[in-house]
């Protein structure tokens, strides 16, 4: 089972498409590697640069569950993602295919490519959770990427981006700049499984994380009195929760980096809860990642309010399931690390436990429904018969 639900398989940017060509003509090679190599790269944003109106982000509060666990649109998505468990977008090598590229740099899930000015990144299948890869879920590269693309277009009114363009749905070219060694992590509620949870650790008794004091009395998946941020220093094997203070006296920021990062990082929590609570979704909590540009711009990174990066719960039941100490309905990867930690020790077990199909499945309609809610707008799934040129 393992070996179906994480096959390697090469992304050729021969099968690329252009994300906003009404042809979806392929993209040729020779194309990208002029395109890498010229100083300025034209914009392809596959999102117009907008700030929606409030009519049209105005949905009803009360997001049907009917709509997450039956139906017609959750039968024909879930059909084509169990045809397409065993060929999930893995690996990628693009490296070996198209010239300019200098060196390939494997992360968690996306595959970063070395394009001189311009990173080229890859947003895989692979699904990663306790600080190691759990398995590969169809379709949740495409999800993230065009997630991310959605949000970076609606939050340039709170902070400039590294986004320069994006020539297919898995993949985006973005300025090269000086990431800054820390993750932003704001949260709206006490909740989560991980070490470096905020319930993990409040219910061990700290009571003041990451320079934050916290009142007693709090309990699982309750809000907090207000929006807080916990910083972590960003390592190869686990983050570490660390004070702004550290920051700091460790030298990874500077104060000035430090107070314009962190101020945007709560500006952009506090907008996304505002959008997401108006799609009928609560967002829980998220990270974010900034990098300093060539010109010394503190620009947004990676990606933005993803279901990899994010808790999102469904408003409508909310209060009722936390009256009754029930976890929330949620939308996001919870429910598959709570079924590793139930099944094994992630952190310690050096094999894990294959991920259920039917779980695997589950979260990539779950991650499909999180963009059609927030983007209003419908999913656009591979051709099979081109995933399986790649």
């Amino acid at each position: 089972m393992a070996q179906s639900l994480n096959p390697s398989k090469t992304l050729d940017l021969n099968q690329l498409r252009l994300s906003n060509s009404p042809s979806g003509s392929p993209l040729p090679v020779k194309s990208i590697s002029k395109l890498l190599k010229k100083k300025k790269i034209p914009s392809i944003m596959v999102y117009a640069s907008s700030k929606m109106s409030s009519t049209q982000h105005q949905t009803p509060l009360s997001l049907s569950l009917q709509a997450l666990t039956d139906g017609d649109r959750k039968t024909e998505v879930m059909n084509t993602i169990k045809n397409s468990v065993s060929n999930c977008l893995s690996e990628t090598h693009l490296d070996l295919t198209v010239p300019g590229l200098k060196s390939k740099t494997r992360g968690k899930v996306r595959d970063i490519y070395d394009g001189g000015d311009y990173l080229v990144l890859v947003t895989t299948d692979r699904q990663s959770a306790f600080d190691r890869i759990l398995a590969s879920i169809p379709f949740k590269g495409q999800v993230l990427n065009e997630t991310s693309l959605w949000w970076f277009s609606e939050t340039q009114h709170i902070t400039p981006n590294a986004v320069v363009s994006s020539p297919d749905k898995n993949v985006t070219i973005a300025k090269k700049c000086s990431v800054f060694p820390v993750e932003f992590v704001v949260r709206g509620y006490v909740t989560g499984s991980t070490d470096t949870s905020l319930w993990t650790v409040y219910k061990n008794g700290v009571r003041n994380y990451c320079g934050n004091a916290l009142p007693d009395g709090l309990v699982k998946n309750q809000k907090l009195p207000e929006n807080i941020l916990t910083p972590t220093t960003k390592a190869a094997d686990h983050d570490v929760p660390v004070t702004p203070q550290e920051i700091v006296q460790r030298g990874l920021m500077t104060q000035d980096d430090y107070f314009e990062a962190s101020t945007k990082a709560l500006s952009l929590f506090q907008y996304g809860q505002q959008v997401a609570l108006e799609h009928g979704l609560i967002l829980v909590d998220t990270k974010y990642e900034f990098g300093k540009g060539s010109d010394g711009t503190v620009l947004l990174i990676d990606e933005v309010h993803t279901p990899d990066s994010s808790r999102y719960w469904i408003a409508d039941s909310y209060e009722e399931r936390f009256e009754k100490s029930l976890e929330p309905d949620n939308i996001d990867k919870e429910f598959l690390r709570l079924w590793f930690k139930d099944h094994c020790n992630p952190y310690e077990d050096e094999v894990l436990p294959d991920a259920p199909e039917e779980l695997v499945s589950e979260l990539a309609w779950r991650y499909i429904f999180l963009y059609e809610t927030i983007t209003k707008s419908k999913f656009e799934m591979p051709m099979t018969k081109v995933m399986n040129r790649w």
